[in-house]
């Protein structure tokens, strides 16, 4: 068919002008990540039971039966009981994950009687699922669970300093801080997103904002690499429109991968259950975030630094944001 494939339609080359609106953007951010922080506080993170503490249990079926995960969950979600986690996982006696085992994770309300509480819990899941066999009833504590949360927040934190030392190394200082600041702004604004649609706070979520970090600095870097290359091609060319060339250069690139991701995971958000749901939600935010932040975020801070050509004095010096002439 004449004009196929439909990527033949994105133009090859761009002209935008992105510094142009960098001011914008960069109050918008502002505020948006002030927004998040503060709401982190106040109504605060929806933890999870891994960050909360509550109660679990393992249910198993003879071989060669299989455990229905949504009725199980159903069942236990009935009884209030807040956040209600179900797994499948491999038999003890044969390491197997054949479906006829799952683990089931749940809140116990303060002031009611565990023991009561995980009474409850069986009853309603004979009920819905029939004759089934429970082992393996453990309770995570207050204490484990805000050790744990401090451990998910050091992983973030680590993460970002890791990914500074990798640019400081590969690029300049510069590069390593519009590359942090990007990334603090793309875990900010996740956390922002996790509070406003209530979305379940749990090591799951963690692992989605690691990724989040991953694929916002794989872009960052992609931008840096182009840039880099300009700034050596056109030593003479005013810092603002060699940011702008190499942003409209990497910007068919960007599209493309992101797209690509986003309809991925929107596909597990539809059809990916309840578990996957938050997890497929915070990382097309992230994202989408993540490519913004390296247009908006990273880029603008090189120009407000400044950044040496290959040994251009004049160019080491800061160029401030909106007062260079366009020739």
């Amino acid at each position: 068919m004449r004009g196929w494939p439909l990527i033949k339609l994105l133009p090859q080359k761009t002209n935008f002008h992105f510094v142009k609106y960098a001011r914008y953007a960069a109050f918008l951010s502002v505020i948006l990540c002030v927004a998040s922080i503060v709401a982190c506080f106040v109504p605060g993170l929806n933890m999870g039971i891994d960050f909360r503490g509550g109660a679990s249990l393992e249910v198993s079926k003879p071989a060669g039966q299989v455990v229905n995960l949504e009725e199980v969950r159903g069942a236990v979600s009935g009884l209030d009981l807040g956040d209600v986690g179900v797994q499948g996982i491999a038999r003890r006696d044969n390491n197997i994950d054949d479906g006829s085992t799952a683990i089931v994770r749940f809140q116990v309300p303060d002031g009611r009687d565990q023991t009561v509480v995980v009474n409850q819990v069986e009853a309603a899941i004979t009920q819905a699922t029939g004759e089934v066999t429970y082992s393996g009833v453990s309770v995570v504590g207050s204490k484990v669970s805000g050790e744990l949360f401090q451990s998910g927040l050091l992983a973030l934190g680590s993460a970002i300093v890791l990914m500074f030392l990798y640019i400081w190394f590969r690029f300049e200082p510069q590069f390593g801080f519009g590359a942090v600041a990007g990334l603090l702004h793309d875990v900010v604004l996740t956390f922002g997103l996790i509070v406003v649609f209530k979305l379940e706070f749990s090591l799951t979520m963690v692992a989605a904002i690691l990724t989040v970090i991953g694929y916002s600095m794989n872009d960052t870097v992609v931008v840096f690499d182009r840039l880099r290359e300009n700034l050596r091609k056109y030593k003479t060319m005013p810092l603002r429109d060699v940011i702008d060339l190499s942003l409209n250069e990497t910007l068919s690139r960007t599209i493309i991968t992101g797209v690509t991701a986003v309809m991925v995971l929107a596909a597990l958000a539809v059809f990916g259950g309840e578990a996957l749901f938050g997890f497929s939600i915070a990382l097309m935010f992230g994202i989408i975030i993540g490519t913004y932040s390296s247009i908006y975020v990273g880029a603008p801070i090189i120009l407000l630094w400044g950044v040496k050509r290959g040994g251009a004095a004049d160019d080491a010096k800061p160029i401030k944001l909106g007062m260079a002439s366009r020739p």
